[in-house]
């Protein structure tokens, strides 16, 4: 039985329906809220006057079972407005923005976030012989510790606070921080102080690569996704401007590797220190380019994924007009997806915005990553991958200077081992071109038809993530950026096995450089194929976790370094080579599992 009474809360008059029966139906009420066993409609009635109920739809169901399946509902309808409105974006930014101005400026200052990442990570350890002759540390290797903790910290907190607060403060901090810490760490009297100054330094740069690749991805057309792959060449070009720095510093201003142990005093071995300043001095410069000079406007996925449709509008408009273009695409079009009508909010101050993202910090960016068995493997493979390559990375690279300055360097040819590290650097970035053009071949390719009809391409994700899911389905889509990911890591592995069989320096260096060239082919697509395979409200969130495993898995390098040789360098280096080579073999396989593939796909 269902009674009605109306009473008056304030200024409102109130009706109000008893429950007597599970299910409730009423005609369209804007709001409902729950009063003990009963509902109050707070937009049913006027002041005065009276109230004529339609019976329509179900509002609220009185059971537990119902109240499950309304929620159930509400997320999937909330999850189809969202997918909606972000094909009408798509449409945008693919017929009528394009890629022009705006995106080639934002491309050279995203690249800049890759190119610093590895600059600081390379440049940490191109300097780890010198700090080790000079600071003489008990074992050097937890200056990458040190740097890692940085990076996990920073992976987690500016991955976080891109889908609390919004990708532009993350963006734009970052590199400050990077900067101001890497510049305090060329100076640092102990070692001590040292890797204190490291891990700082890695908490700005950790949130980098996360935050950047979610902008730019949302920024830029379905056909041009190719280029979140090419930004992997800014890594390479870190790296190598890194090793340059280090070899024309290092190379003139340091202690000979024969200088008798604690004979090595900071006069005499300023390169390492040089090095820093210089790096330092770059990536405030980089700093400055984002901040100041680029006019950088918020994602429009992240303001429609926080209901502030009209600013969406706003910063599609300033693109297009940066690029010389006009769009169709009106407020209106939003509000008619929604189901009830927009609600105008007064604009938040900075520290409001804040402080609302923070009353909401929950798991509820985490778990619609792994909603559906489909989706849950396709997220927990993925963020496996990023782990053991995590490991794998640094277990070669981190140390790889240090393996060659005490295998082959002499008191003759400090540089030496620079001057190889440099030719290692140099052949790694024609593996992200290489991977840019074969990262869009698919075995199925999207049609036009697939394009056209966005409502069907909704309805037709939406019945993937319901039907049941075999894991050997994964090999059935293989192509595009599995393909290229597989292929690619599997060489890297074989690689590195035959870098451990290296009985001169020849053969180091070109293992060393094939390993370099396909590293950073895999690596280009991961950094591309992660942000595509996450929605766009939690993509953050799930390019947090990724690269925080990522982190997080790099810290048991230096202690596979520290348990596989002494003190003195002495033991075999090998070892920590041969993990990681397995490591990268068996990610290879997993790859093959992916269920989702991306290419050919405009990113929700």
């Amino acid at each position: 039985m269902l009674t009605f009474r109306q009473i008056s809360i304030g200024n409102r008059s109130v009706l109000v329906a008893e429950l007597l029966r599970p299910l409730t139906y009423v005609s369209g009420a804007e709001e409902c809220s729950m009063i003990g066993p009963s509902f109050a409609l707070t937009t049913a009635l006027p002041k005065s006057g009276k109230s004529n109920l339609i019976p329509k739809h179900i509002v609220y169901d009185h059971s537990h079972d119902g109240v499950e399946r309304k929620k159930g509902r509400y997320k999937r309808e909330k999850k189809r407005r969202l997918s909606k409105k972000c094909d009408l974006i798509n449409d945008c930014m693919q017929n009528e923005i394009g890629f022009g101005r705006y995106q080639l400026q934002l491309f050279i200052l995203t690249g800049l976030g890759w190119f610093a990442d590895n600059l600081w990570l390379q440049g940490v350890a191109v300097v780890l012989p010198q700090v080790q002759q000079e600071l003489l540390p008990t074992r050097v290797e937890f200056a990458t510790l040190a740097l890692y903790v940085g990076l996990i910290l920073g992976a987690t907190t500016w991955g976080s606070l891109a889908d609390l607060i919004g990708r532009r403060l993350s963006f734009n901090i970052t590199l400050f921080i990077a900067s101001v810490f890497g510049v305090a760490g060329g100076g640092a009297p102990n070692f001590v102080a040292f890797a204190s100054l490291v891990a700082c330094m890695g908490f700005g740069i950790g949130g980098n690569l996360p935050v950047d690749g979610a902008l730019y991805l949302e920024h830029i057309p379905q056909s041009y996704q190719w280029t979140l792959t090419l930004l992997s060449a800014w890594w390479s070009v870190g790296q190598l401007v890194a090793s340059v720095i280090a070899w024309g510093f290092i190379g003139k201003f340091s202690c000979s590797p024969s200088a008798p142990v604690g004979e090595c005093f900071k006069a005499d071995n300023m390169g390492w220190r040089y090095t820093f300043f210089l790096m330092g001095s770059l990536t405030f410069l980089m700093f400055i380019g984002r901040f100041v000079i680029f006019d950088l406007q918020e994602s429009s996925k992240y303001l429609i994924a926080k209901n502030r449709d009209e600013e969406a509008i706003q910063v599609l408009q300033h693109i297009a007009r940066r690029n010389g273009k006009t769009i169709t695409l009106t407020i209106e079009q939003l509000r008619e997806i929604d189901v009830t009508a927009a609600k105008t909010i007064a604009p938040k101050t900075n520290w409001q915005v804040i402080r609302s993202s923070f009353s909401h910090l929950s798991l509820s960016h985490v778990r619609p990553l792994f909603a559906g068995k489909r989706f849950a493997v396709n997220s927990t493979i993925t963020i496996l991958a990023w782990g053991f390559i995590g490991l794998a990375y640094p277990l070669f690279n981190s140390f790889l200077p240090l393996y060659l300055n005490t295998r082959f360097a002499t008191a003759t040819d400090v540089s030496t081992g620079y001057r190889n590290y440099v030719i290692i650097s140099v052949m790694g970035i024609p593996g992200s071109i290489i991977a840019c053009l074969v990262v869009d071949w698919t075995r199925k390719k999207s049609t036009a038809n697939d394009r056209e009809d966005s409502s069907e391409n909704e309805e037709k994700r939406l019945r993937e993530d319901s039907k049941p899911y075999s894991f050997w389905s994964g090999l059935g889509v293989i192509g595009g950026r599995k393909l290229t990911m597989t292929i690619s890591t599997l060489l890297t592995g074989i690689f590195l096995f035959l870098f451990t069989t290296s009985k001169n320096q020849a053969a180091v260096l070109g293992w060393s450089c094939a390993s370099g060239l396909t590293q950073n082919a895999m690596y280009g697509v991961l950094y591309a194929y992660t942000p595509e395979v996450f929605p766009a409200p939690h993509r953050g969130t799930g390019d947090a976790l990724a690269s925080s495993f990522n982190r997080i898995t790099g810290i048991l390098a230096p202690a596979i370094k520290i348990a596989t040789t002494s003190a003195d360098g002495t033991g075999s280096g090998a070892n920590s080579v041969f993990v990681s080579a397995a490591l990268l073999t068996v990610t290879a396989f997993m790859m093959m599992f992916l269920p989702i593939e991306t290419a050919g796909k405009a990113a929700m």
